[in-house]
């Protein structure tokens, strides 16, 4: 057996249209406040992370109409979007999942919000969820 690759759980991301709206319903509802904020350009999106113990709950919302996430409300609507799992080395992660024989979307770790280091592997090889590998 080999040595495994995720450490823990980063976040699970939440694709939302009303990202205060959500902010609010997480507040009032579980009393988590939000720890950061942040609009990810690249991406076409706008996150809010919130604590809940050592990992995230991320709501997303998009700021432009051709993002990924504008993409995947219009298709599929409100909900869980990807989840995130830590690792020690995104690129050394990643290599894994190609060497493997599964899809990936970044064929090389790429600079993802809060300063980490990102890479997502395409849910047609993920048994149909998408995955975000995170390196603090």
């Amino acid at each position: 057996m080999s040595d495994p690759v995720v450490t823990e759980i980063d976040h699970v991301a939440i694709a939302v249209r009303d990202l205060d709206g959500a902010v609010e319903y997480y507040r009032s509802t579980y009393g988590v406040e939000p720890v950061h904020r942040e609009v990810v350009e690249k991406d076409g999106v706008e996150e809010v992370l919130l604590r809940v113990a050592d990992s995230y709950v991320q709501l997303l919302t998009p700021v432009r109409d051709d993002s990924p996430v504008a993409k995947y409300l219009e298709k599929k609507g409100e909900g869980i979007h990807h989840v995130a799992y830590r690792v020690d080395d995104c690129a050394a992660a990643l290599e894994r999942v190609k060497r493997e024989g599964h899809q990936v979307i970044d064929e090389a770790p790429r600079p993802g919000s809060r300063g980490t280091t990102v890479a997502f592997v395409h849910p047609k090889t993920a048994f149909g969820t998408l995955i975000e590998l995170v390196q603090e």
